[in-house]
C-alpha cells in the first residue's frame, strides 16, 4: 500500500513540475492525449521514477556515502536530478513518457518533486499510533 501512495504522489509531484515551463520538464501522454491518457502517463512515469528510486537511488546512496559526509549531504539534489534524468531516459524509448532539459533545470525539478514528496508523504503517510493499534 505504501508503494501505491508512492507512485500516486510521484506522479502528482512530477504533474506539478511539468506545469513550470521554466523547468524544460515535459509530459508527453499517450496518443490522442486526453486527460485519461495525460493521468495514466502520469501513473507510469510516477512508476517507473518510484523503482529508480527504490533501485538504482539505494545503490547510489549507499557508494555515496563519503560524498554524502563530505558535502554535508549536498550531493542528494544531484543525486536526485541524475535519477530524474535517468527516468526521463528510460521513458524516452517510447513515445510518450518524461523529457528534460538543462541538466541543472533537472536538479531543480527534483528539488521540487522532492519537497512536495516529503509534503505529502507526511500528510498521508499513517501515524505511528495507527501502525501500532495494528
Amino acid at each position: 500500500m505504501r508503494f501505491v501512495v508512492r507512485v500516486a504522489v510521484n506522479a502528482f509531484a512530477i504533474w506539478i513540475v511539468t506545469l513550470l515551463p521554466a523547468l524544460q520538464v515535459r509530459l508527453i501522454p499517450f496518443a490522442p492525449g486526453e486527460w485519461v491518457q495525460v493521468l495514466l502517463t502520469l501513473l507510469l512515469v510516477g512508476l517507473i521514477f518510484a523503482l529508480v528510486n527504490t533501485i538504482v537511488g539505494t545503490v547510489v546512496k549507499i557508494v555515496a556515502i563519503p560524498l554524502y559526509i563530505l558535502t554535508l549531504g549536498l550531493i542528494s539534489l544531484i543525486i536526485n536530478g541524475f535519477l530524474l534524468w535517468l527516468t526521463a531516459v528510460i521513458t524516452e524509448n517510447w513515445d510518450w513518457g518524461l523529457r528534460t532539459g538543462e541538466f541543472w533545470l533537472t536538479v531543480v525539478a527534483a528539488l521540487l518533486i522532492g519537497v512536495i514528496n516529503a509534503v505529502l508523504g507526511g500528510i498521508l503517510r499513517p501515524r505511528r499510533e495507527e501502525r501500532e493499534r495494528r
